[in-house]
């Protein structure tokens, strides 16, 4: 079978930190290779080397037997590499049609930008992904996972010969990834390699072909994947079993911290049209509520809502700790103690260029200041704090964020959260594009905090994680609650069948 891409001893390094550690891969025409390890294991960073992101590394590639050294992710893109990216690598005030065409705009014969033509293009490929999207929409007012089916119809657009899929699934519906994978299957009998990085292992064992998997930037594993169990894929990503711990849940006061009451959401620019309809729903204090609902359901605009981003549209109820609160921005619902940790942290989480102790300790500025002044030896007691008990790994608290892997990316904006003590934590999508082992951490600090007295509302694609970490699960569907259950009254079954719309009481 024809080799395109070959990765020989390949070794990146930062600030003195291994990343890679002589890694080889051989990447094999219509074949669908599963990349797997944990967070920090090497696998967005091996795609960028590989794809022209990153130029710096020892070792060797080669295309089609051909020696290549990238000097730009373009001169990848024009031996036919592209890269779907787990961070979304898009301008969100160009519309949709400009960035699937980013860098590679078509002219008409006066040299101007043809846009009707790139409209067409785009709107062909949109077609393909099924997304429901005009080409000159602004690509800003689209949900994540919206944004993330622009990223996968942009790669597509260079009908490259090696495609790397780095968690594409990450912010999308089941829907829409059943979309991709039949895409993919296209691909693969049209002779395309693609590298699949997930952390959901039935994907792979759905889509993908053959595995390699990394830990500590190293090959640790790999061959056939219908040749290796789920459990064996597991114990090598981790060198360790590993159990995902259920929440213990214990009988308590039903004190409630939290009450919403016909809290609906009318749409900016369809005043006919509302996204969420007479919400009723309360939290208990110590308690973990968690919400489920497929894309569009109205889940992100929920905490958007609660947290008074979307002031002037909102209408109802919401009372915190005993009081009637009307939050008019996200600085007055802090100050009263509701903390959110955004589904996209990339973009509304971190501060990339800062470093590890400066991103935790944005939200406590008044701790560690005196006259306006930094303390810096609080400042990195702060982070010490964090770094061991969330077990955060980085080089040093000085390391810039965006150098960390996506899952301790998102324990940094944890960590930030939970040192101002709120109330009520909102956390959306906490676990996007975390590997087994960091979600069960994730799962046990949640389990903790609430155990603590703190109440915790968790927004989730994924059925399984809901069941294990909640109290309560509440789902929803277009705007509406459409059923309540508490956990141990709550299976797959019942909480899929409730966040299908009924087209019969529409």
């Amino acid at each position: 079978m024809k080799t395109l891409l070959t990765a020989q001893n390949i070794t990146k390094r930062f600030s003195g930190v291994v990343a890679l550690d002589r890694v080889n891969l051989q990447l094999k025409a219509g074949k669908v290779m599963a990349l797997i390890g944990e967070n920090g294991a090497g696998k967005s960073t091996l795609l960028k080397v590989m794809s022209g992101i990153y130029t710096d590394y020892e070792g060797d590639l080669a295309f089609k037997g051909r020696r290549v050294q990238f000097s730009s992710p373009k001169d990848a893109q024009d031996l036919g590499i592209s890269i779907i990216h787990q961070e979304l690598n898009l301008m969100p005030y160009l519309t949709v049609a400009q960035n699937i065409f980013l860098g590679r705009e078509l002219v008409d014969r006066f040299g101007f930008l043809d846009q009707k033509q790139m409209n067409a293009v785009s709107g062909a490929l949109l077609d393909k992904l099924k997304l429901n999207v005009a080409p000159n929409t602004i690509l800003g007012t689209l949900k994540v996972g919206q944004q993330q089916i622009v990223e996968i119809a942009k790669a597509l657009l260079t009908e490259s010969e090696v495609v790397f899929m780095d968690e594409p699934t990450s912010a999308i519906g089941d829907s829409e990834a059943e979309v991709l994978f039949r895409v993919i299957k296209e691909l693969k009998k049209e002779g395309k390699s693609i590298v699949y990085i997930s952390h959901k292992l039935e994907e792979l064992f759905a889509i993908a072909d053959d595995y390699v998997v990394l830990r500590d930037g190293k090959v640790v594993g790999q061959g056939a994947l219908h040749q290796i169990t789920r459990e064996e894929l597991v114990d090598q990503m981790a060198g360790r079993k590993i159990k995902v711990a259920r929440r213990f849940r214990q009988k308590k006061e039903n004190e409630r911290i939290l009450e919403v009451e016909n809290l609906s959401l009318q749409h900016p620019e369809n005043i006919q049209r509302a996204i969420l309809q007479n919400l009723n729903f309360y939290l208990n204090r110590g308690e973990v509520l968690g919400i489920y609902g497929l894309m569009g359901a109205g889940r992100t605009e929920l905490f958007e809502s609660l947290l008074g981003l979307r002031h002037g549209q909102v209408s109802g109820t919401i009372i915190l700790d005993g009081a009637v609160v009307n939050f008019t921005s996200p600085k007055k619902a802090i100050e009263a103690g509701i903390a959110l940790v955004p589904e996209d942290r990339k973009q509304d989480g971190i501060i990339p260029a800062l470093s590890v102790a400066k991103n935790i300790s944005l939200t406590v500025l008044e701790k560690i200041t005196k006259f306006g002044l930094l303390r810096q030896k609080l400042e990195s007691q702060l982070c010490d704090q964090h770094v061991a008990s969330l077990k955060i790994k980085a080089s040093s608290e000085n390391q810039p964020i965006r150098h960390l892997s996506g899952g301790n990316q998102q324990k940094v904006v944890l960590a930030k959260w939970i040192e101002r003590n709120p109330k009520v934590l909102l956390l959306d999508e906490p676990t996007r594009g975390i590997d087994v082992n960091a979600k069960n951490e994730i799962y046990e600090l949640i389990s903790k905090l609430a155990e603590s007295g703190l109440s915790i509302i968790v927004v989730s694609s994924e059925i399984p994680e809901v069941l294990v970490v909640s109290d309560r699960i509440m789902v929803m569907s277009e705007g509406r609650i459409t059923a309540n259950f508490d956990v141990e009254d709550a299976t797959e079954n019942k909480i899929m069948d409730a966040c299908i719309p009924d087209k019969t009481n529409a």
